[in-house]
């Protein structure tokens, strides 16, 4: 069938599936305690024959506020040896029967990586509902799209087979989701699942260009540093001007994983199409969270009625023993909050580190603020600053320097798509060379965080980090010029944003 025809299109024969469900998302805006309430009923009805739900009296749970009072506020650390015992066979320990799946994702304080069950249930009734939300929404505000006409380009990560148990497999969200996707979805996407999860991203990078270019690909579907990488290298073989001369009837990129700002005029400029829109979604290792249900509105819908149930601390309140803890229906709009969750997978409680702030109540829309401590994500490599404490003293031990001060912030992609990390740093002790000491706080943080190990690999998504040497006396007199010399105030170690380096640099002089 072609593209444009006559004949009712593949689209429009699926468009009312699509709109059903739309129609329910309306009631997101008025029933939002009520479905969140029934969401934890089920959770807790679940949760009763687990080690975990024993262990918490589920039994005797019949409202959230019972729950609350029965179930602490986790963090990784403290579900770590349950899911250890999950990952070699053990069953009904967080969640009902075995969990053969899990997440990989960087690590806490004491592990390079983390490991996030993800039960068939979650895969069912979280991240899959979530796509298909996701197409529902775009349809609704796109008719005249020919969307599911064409191909659609997927990007993933691979499996990690070095962490599989006999019991349990290991791989990043995206992998363990085109593994378990209907069959029926392999028809319509590129490139083919044996591509898709090849752990080599420079070998892969340009097996999908090849299994791309030819394809009349409507719908792009990934992270956009990634895709970025896919969709210079189609531009290399294709030799056209632009991406649109490639694919004609492109018309839609459903991204997330990272922000979409920075990237967002390299996108129109390899896309100069009218016709071209971007939808983004908030999907991690723990749960699809939410969903850009309008065009003209960044935020995001919170998405109530699947396997989640959510609970909100007050970012003022994060560090406190027993902070305030509030359900969705709780918070107020333009405050942040660090997310909690209880999930399908059996992750109770579960702190993830986003933090959120609420545009609307009336359905429940939010933005991603950041994460709980200070971090850089600017390519999906999550570093924290834990990472960046133990690389400067492993860098500072193989070269005899000592660190005073320091801040790193991202330097986004070019056109020719380098990007980096930029360290400025202020010694007390310098090293000999400072391009030995970058190495090796390179190879250090590499050592620390396996996102960012992965991000690092052959220089494909990120180059080598660069360091710029402060000046004596920088960090101070950047305190005392914001009014903050002394005190409890402190240097903002890592950051997304380039506001704070840039005037940092500004005065390196």
């Amino acid at each position: 069938m072609q593209y444009f025809c006559t004949q009712m299109s593949i689209t429009q024969l699926l468009r009312p599936i699509f709109a059903r469900r739309y129609d329910v998302l309306q009631r997101y805006a008025t029933d939002t305690e009520a479905l969140q309430r029934r969401v934890l009923q089920r959770l807790v009805e679940q949760g009763r024959t687990t080690e975990w739900g024993r262990r918490h009296h589920f039994d005797s749970i019949q409202s959230y506020e019972q729950f609350a009072a029965a179930c602490p506020v986790n963090g990784y650390d403290d579900l770590k040896a349950d899911i250890d015992r999950m990952r070699h066979g053990e069953k009904d320990i967080l969640w009902p029967g075995r969990v053969r799946w899990y997440a990989k994702s960087s690590g806490t304080t004491s592990d390079k990586s983390k490991f996030i069950p993800v039960s068939a249930q979650a895969l069912k009734d979280t991240h899959y509902a979530g796509a298909f939300d996701t197409v529902a929404t775009y349809l609704h505000h796109h008719p005249q799209s020919r969307v599911f006409d064409g191909r659609a380009l997927i990007l993933g990560g691979s499996h990690a087979p070095n962490y599989n148990l006999p019991h349990s497999l290991v791989g990043d969200l995206s992998a363990i989701l085109i593994e378990n996707v209907n069959p029926l979805v392999n028809l319509v996407r590129i490139p083919k699942k044996a591509t898709a999860l090849l752990p080599d991203f420079e070998l892969k990078r340009d097996r999908i260009a090849r299994e791309a270019l030819h394809r009349d690909v409507t719908n792009l579907s990934g992270v956009p540093s990634w895709m970025l990488s896919v969709l210079t290298r189609v531009m290399e073989l294709s030799g056209k001007e632009n991406l649109t001369e490639v694919w004609p009837h492109l018309e839609v990129f459903f991204h997330g994983g990272v922000a979409f700002t920075p990237y967002r005029e390299q996108y129109h400029h390899l896309i100069p199409s009218a016709r071209m829109h971007y939808e983004e979604t908030y999907n991690a290792s723990e749960g699809f969270f939410g969903v850009q249900d309008d065009p003209a509105d960044p935020s995001l819908l919170m998405m109530i009625d699947y396997g989640i149930f959510f609970e909100f601390i007050p970012l003022d309140e994060i560090d406190r023993e027993e902070p305030a803890v509030v359900p969705l229906w709780g918070v107020t709009p333009g405050k942040n909050y660090a997310m909690v969750i209880s999930t399908s997978s059996g992750l109770w409680r579960y702190m993830i580190g986003d933090t959120v702030r609420f545009t609307s109540t009336a359905p429940y829309k939010f933005v991603i603020t950041g994460r709980t401590k200070f971090f850089i994500n600017a390519f999906g490599e999550e570093l924290i600053v834990d990472n960046a404490e133990h690389g400067l003293a492993e860098a500072c031990q193989q070269t005899g320097a000592e660190v005073l001060e320091y801040t790193a912030a991202p330097i986004f992609m070019d056109e020719h798509g380098h990007c980096r990390h930029q360290w400025l740093i202020e010694f007390s002790q310098p090293p000999a060379d400072t391009e030995t000491f970058a190495n090796a706080l390179d190879r250090a943080l590499q050592g620390q965080n396996s996102d960012y190990e992965a991000k690092r690999f052959k220089d494909i998504t990120l180059q080598r980090l660069e360091l710029i040497t402060a000046r004596p006396g920088l960090f101070n007199d950047w305190l005392k010029s914001k009014g903050k010399l002394g005190g409890q105030h402190k240097i903002p170690r890592l950051s997304n944003s380039r506001d704070f380096i840039e005037e940092m640099l500004a005065m390196n002089k």
